[in-house]
This record gives C-alpha cells, structure tokens and sequence, in this order.
C-alpha cells in the first residue's frame, strides 16, 4: 500500500469562517472513499486540497508524497484525475466528445494546435468505449444529457491514468435511470485492482457505488467519523453528522437512509 493522501489537523478560514477545523485524514493507493455531509460542512474544500488548487490556512496536506506548500503543483496536478461540476463549466459546448477526453492530456478543456499521438487517441477511444461513451465520440459536448456529460467528466479524468481520482457529486442532478447507470459503472472501475485511489463527495447514501471501502463524514468543518464503509457508517453516525434521527439500511452492498 501507498499513502496517497495525508491531512494532518488541517484548517481552513475564509473572511473569519472556519470551514475546516483540524482534519487529520489518510488515504491509502487501494482505498474508494465516499465524503459525505451537509451543505457547508467542507466536503468540496476538502477535495479541492486532494486536487491541490486549494491549500490549508494551517495544518499540512500531502498529496501524492508531495506536501502542499513546497511542491511544484504544475507538476503535481496532471497525476491527479479531477471531476466537477467547476470543471465541466470550463469545457465548450462546441468541443466534440472525443476532444474532451483526450485534451486531458495537455490538462488543457479545448483543443486549440497541439499535437496528440495515435497513442492518445487510442486511448481516447478506449476510455470512451469503458464507459459507455463511444457512440458519442463525435458528437458536441453541449448536446449531451447530464448524464452523458458526467460520464465524459470522468473519462476525461481517467484519460491519463491518474494515481487518484477525484470526484465531486458525479450523480447530483441525474434522474434514477442515468444515476443508475452511472453508479454502476463507477462501481465496477472501483472494484478494480488496478484503479487509483478513488474520493466521491455526495450529500445521499443511495449514491455510495458498490466497490467502496470508506466513508469520512464531517459536519461543520469536523470529522464526525471515519474509515471502513461497515464500521463508519451507521445509523449513529448519520443521525450525529446530519443532526436528525436516521435510519441507515443496507442491501447487497447499496444503502438507503430515512429519518424516524
């Protein structure tokens, strides 16, 4: 096993908000964590730290080995595969499917005069055809549904074999059909040994994929709990992060949470 991410008692403040508040977190190469937590409680802060395009006010995050701060992190984010709503906003509408994955391997959301490889574009199509994208290959990325455009995000995001993918609320917005399909996919990439370390904000438990190993839950900046989906999870610790009495279920690796 490698240590892909270290937390040790990060904080984070803006204009006097404190929006983590000492995190002490580790994620190992072979680990799929899911964050999870009410609006506001610092999942997306937390995930933009692990992408290294935001840094603690005090504490240290370590990425990849390399600690936030000192490192060169023009040469640290292209090992990072990082999937966003932010992101996908960057992409034009007009970019066809094919260039949005394989533009990831100059990190840039548009292709303008650089050069790929057979290589790349090999590998493009492969990516595409893992996730049921192929068929779409020439099409433009502002004419596909949600669901299509999340599963490009991630394919652009897998795109260069990164040692940790990043993704936050890849199901947010979809109906049950498309959040289905995509949970299923995600499930069977996590359950590969060769997958990186995988980190998935989501406000719902319906949205955990089968494959996942590990939850973090934090409420108003603070972990709340973590580590092993079976032993984090539960019904006490959702009714404490989310300040309401919940039920947690489980059936065949999927959950679903109610209150009581």
């Amino acid at each position: 096993m490698v240590n892909v991410l270290q937390f040790t008692d990060v904080s984070v403040v803006r204009g006097g908000n404190t929006i983590l508040d000492q995190v002490s977190w580790s994620v190992d190469d072979n680990q799929r964590w899911v964050i999870l937590g009410p609006n506001g409680a610092g999942k997306t802060t937390t995930l933009q730290i692990a992408a290294a395009i935001a840094y603690p006010t005090t504490g240290q995050a370590e990425v990849l080995e390399e600690p936030l701060g000192s490192s060169d992190v023009f040469e640290l984010r292209p090992r990072i595969g990082f999937a966003s709503t932010a992101m996908a906003r960057k992409i034009p509408g007009a970019e066809k499917v094919i260039d949005v994955v394989m533009t990831a391997a100059y990190s840039v959301t548009g292709r303008w005069n650089e050069e790929y490889d057979e290589i790349d574009e090999r590998r493009a199509q492969r990516v595409l055809t893992e996730w049921r994208l192929d068929h779409l290959a020439d099409r433009k990325f502002g004419t596909l549904s949600d669901g299509e455009q999340k599963r490009v995000q991630i394919a652009r995001a897998v795109m260069t074999d990164p040692e940790i993918l990043l993704l936050d609320e890849p199901a947010a917005s979809l109906d049950l059909g498309a959040r289905e399909e995509l949970l299923q996919l995600l499930g069977g990439y996590a359950s590969e040994a060769s997958s990186p370390a995988i980190i998935m904000v989501t406000h719902h438990v319906e949205e955990i994929p089968r494959g996942f190993t590990h939850v973090l839950l934090l409420a108003g900046g603070r972990i709340v709990a973590a580590g092993p989906l079976a032993e984090a999870l539960s019904t006490e610790s959702l009714t404490e992060t989310f300040g309401l009495n919940i039920e947690l279920t489980e059936n065949d690796g999927r959950y679903t949470a109610r209150a009581v």
